[in-house]
């Protein structure tokens, strides 16, 4: 949710810095060639043209950092999510460069479109597979046991560890048999883990007690029980 809500205020930054009609005497035409731009900008001077490009890939490059936080996923290829990443980036700035077009002031510049899209990758490749490295072994350290319950607060959970009752390999439990544990343990909303003919942990409480039985006791026919009548 933070992600998403950081990721809407930049680019509504963007939409506000880039989409501004701009009251200008005269505007350069638009650039269409790849790269002409660029060397327009290093003909006026390094410190000139160092600013130019450092605002070109700074523009949208918070866009790399950003779109992976706002999925949120960190078991993800690398490969997938930085390809992902740079087409979102190139896609957001070709649109920007498209309602330029209209925009009193603002002109069309190819290099710009290929400066965003470069900020994106470098920011992307230089903090998020860093930042999931590190979220995974934070979560590798403290998060779920190797069952995935027992933690309060976690998924499984009833706000604290789970009561756990072992069924053993005679597939009873106290009396009853391993099928009414799992029929009972399904109704309190937990699993049933482990070892086919093994011990197998069930997890929560048993929605009900165990209904009470009375033993059977055999009774004698009548006509033994009775005394022999006498003669």
């Amino acid at each position: 949710m933070t992600g998403a809500i950081l990721l809407v205020a930049h680019l509504a930054l963007v939409a506000w810095l880039t989409l501004r009609p701009l009251d200008v005497p005269w505007v350069r035409p638009a650039n269409l060639h790849p790269l002409s731009g660029l060397r327009a900008d290093l003909a006026l001077g390094w410190r000139e043209a160092g600013l130019r490009i450092g605002a070109g890939l700074a523009l949208l490059a918070p866009l790399g950092v950003l779109l992976p936080l706002a999925d949120g996923r960190l078991s993800v290829s690398g490969l997938a999510s930085l390809f992902r990443t740079a087409a979102a980036g190139a896609l957001i700035s070709l649109g920007i460069a498209l309602l330029q077009t209209g925009v009193p002031g603002r002109v069309v510049d190819v290099d710009v479109l290929l400066l965003n899209t470069t900020g994106v990758l470098l920011a992307h490749l230089t903090v998020v597979p860093a930042g999931r490295a590190w979220l995974r072994r934070r979560l590798g350290a403290d998060g779920l046991p190797e069952q995935g319950y027992g933690h309060r607060g976690r998924r499984g959970g009833l706000g604290g560890a789970p009561e756990v009752i072992s069924v053993g390999t005679s597939g009873s439990w106290d009396g009853c048999t391993a099928g009414e544990v799992r029929g009972a343990d399904r109704v309190a909303g937990a699993g049933v883990a482990g070892p086919a003919g093994g011990a197998v942990s069930v997890r929560g409480e048993l929605s009900q007690g165990r209904t009470p039985t009375i033993p059977r006791v055999g009774i004698a026919p009548w006509s033994d029980a009775s005394p022999a009548s006498s003669p």
